[in-house]
């Protein structure tokens, strides 16, 4: 649990993350920022009806990047998991949201990161690597 928690609190401090997904044989990055612990498992979320999600149910492989000092990168498997009690915890944390969610984050689609390999680098050196 404390290797999911150093890579939370990095992405927390980065602000930003950069999410990469497949389409077709193409890669395709944009910014992301929400996201969550609950249970155990950092969630992302993505808005409803996106080339995102599209892309992720066709290939759920996806890679996240952040930068803050130190490079993050994590190679995962993302899952969807939209009960209500994920996105209102989503919400809850971040409730300039909520217009755009909906009460319960019903608007969004929340993943899961699992089969996680998150590795910290310091130029280009690797210095830790957390699985999770």
């Amino acid at each position: 649990m404390e290797g999911i928690l150093t890579v939370y609190d990095f992405l927390e401090k980065a602000g930003t993350f950069y999410l990469a997904t497949v389409e077709g044989d193409r890669p395709r990055v944009r910014p992301y920022g929400a996201m969550l612990m609950f249970e155990g498992k950092i969630y992302i979320m993505a808005f409803g009806k996106t080339n995102a999600t599209r892309q992720i149910a066709e290939n759920p492989n996806a890679e996240i990047c952040a930068f803050k000092g130190q490079t993050l990168r994590i190679e995962c498997t993302l899952v969807e998991d939209n009960r209500p009690e994920v996105g209102k915890a989503l919400v809850d944390k971040m409730p300039a949201l909520k217009p755009a969610l909906g009460e319960h984050g019903e608007n969004g689609v929340m993943y899961y990161l699992s089969n996680a390999t998150a590795t910290f680098f310091n130029l280009m050196e690797p210095v830790e690597t957390i699985t999770f």
